[in-house]
């Protein structure tokens, strides 16, 4: 758990502790004042806190590689060797891939999704209409990313359901230790084995999915020649795609429901004007922000604060405390929906900037379009409130709400 340190007055963060998922930003608060670069003595791992060095390290990929995992655990690189995912990558083979992808996933395709996810906010919204409440995560905002990600992938709906709970089950920890449980290694094996049987049945029998498109995407090399994505390329896509587009929307949308039930000043002017919504989900990303880190290695022995940082270190860049640093943001612990945001850092920053973040953002915007509008008024149990326990994701597995 984040604990004093005896004699130093100093905070060490744990990021398995289920108490710090409760509540991390006094640490963060703590380490941006006082240990700007932190070294976890147990752990071995090295914090950057303050707001400038986490977009300074951000885009300096050659120095803080992601090429070994961007969790705190260490993950074997053999692991992805198969299903190779971007996040887990450096240029220039990286940039290869999220061409590829890219040609594929456009800004139309996203756009084009528009009426599908209104729909299904609609058809979610009107089932807690009707029963006057319920949980919003299970009922709502977990429902509607699942949905909208695996109709753009072409996942069948008799899937979907049981694909999503292994997705959630493989980022599940345990408290106060980085050992990966068995139950998250073996539904990281069901899920990577559902998406080799669907990458095969779709070359056999295309759909207007995604993958179908990625199966048939071809970009011009350097040479003049051209590549194709590989069968494993696009299983690490669609693992990356399916875990990222699912938890990043289904925490932002639930934090927005318990912030706005803390703060009805500012639930009231998005009720009033839906205009202040897109800000809004930016506030939302700055003060609770679903991704609380991103792990890199470091490539070269560095120095920060002049403490040195050796070769082969892993250094978390920590979005959370970023997002909250004084020295960038006025009154930074105050939820604002006003706030003027001009970097953020809730879906990365440099190489690795959320490539789904465009489709994220358009999905908050929506859900929450939807929700204001049938729900003008409503209250959150906050005794009810339930955590999920993950890596580096934080956020509620359970929000329980009502209609006033």
């Amino acid at each position: 758990m984040t604990r004093l340190i005896a004699g130093a007055g100093a905070m060490e963060l744990n990021p398995f502790s289920f108490e710090f998922h409760e509540d991390p930003y006094p640490t963060y608060a703590w380490l941006r004042t006082h240990a700007p670069l932190h070294h976890h003595p147990t752990l071995d791992f090295y914090t950057l806190a303050r707001f400038r060095d986490v977009v300074a390290a951000s885009q300096d990929w050659r120095t803080y590689s992601s090429a070994e995992g961007t969790l705190v655990e260490r993950l074997d690189p053999r692991l992805f060797e198969a299903t190779p995912m971007m996040i887990f990558m450096d240029p220039p083979r990286h940039d290869r891939l999220r061409k590829l992808v890219s040609s594929v996933f456009t800004p139309r395709r996203v756009g084009n999704l528009e009426p599908f996810i209104r729909a299904t906010a609609v058809r979610l919204l009107d089932a807690l209409a009707n029963n006057a409440g319920g949980d919003f995560v299970k009922e709502f905002s977990a429902p509607l990313p699942m949905e909208v990600i695996f109709t753009m992938l072409g996942v069948p709906d008799a899937d979907r359901r049981q694909l999503r709970t292994w997705m959630d089950l493989s980022l599940d920890r345990d408290r106060d230790t980085p050992a990966i449980p068995a139950r998250a290694i073996e539904a990281t094996m069901h899920t990577r084995k559902y998406w080799y049987e669907l990458v095969g049945e779709l070359r056999r029998t295309p759909n207007d999915g995604l993958i179908s498109g990625l199966l048939t995407a071809e970009v011009e090399t350097d040479d003049g020649g051209s590549t194709r994505l590989s069968d494993g390329e696009i299983i690490g896509f669609c693992s990356l795609l399916g875990a990222a587009g699912n938890e990043t929307v289904t925490k932002l949308l639930a934090n927005a429901a318990v912030l706005f039930a803390r703060h009805p000043d500012q639930y009231a002017a998005v009720v009033a004007d839906s205009g202040r919504i897109p800000n809004a989900v930016e506030e939302v990303l700055r003060y609770w922000s679903p991704s609380q880190y991103q792990g890199r290695t470091v490539t070269t022995a560095v120095e920060w604060y002049g403490q040195k940082v050796p070769k082969g270190a892993r250094l978390l860049l920590l979005t959370g405390a970023a997002n909250r640093d004084e020295r960038e943001f006025g009154d930074a612990d105050r939820f604002d929906i006003t706030r003027n945001i001009p970097i953020a850092l809730g879906f990365g920053y440099g190489a690795h900037f959320c490539l789904g973040a465009s489709l994220a953002r358009l999905e908050s915007r929506v859900a929450l379009e939807e929700f204001t509008r049938r729900f003008p008024r409503y209250r959150i149990d906050e005794t009810g409130c339930v955590r999920v326990h993950m890596s580096n994701v934080h956020g509620f597995a359970s929000v329980p709400f009502s209609v006033e």
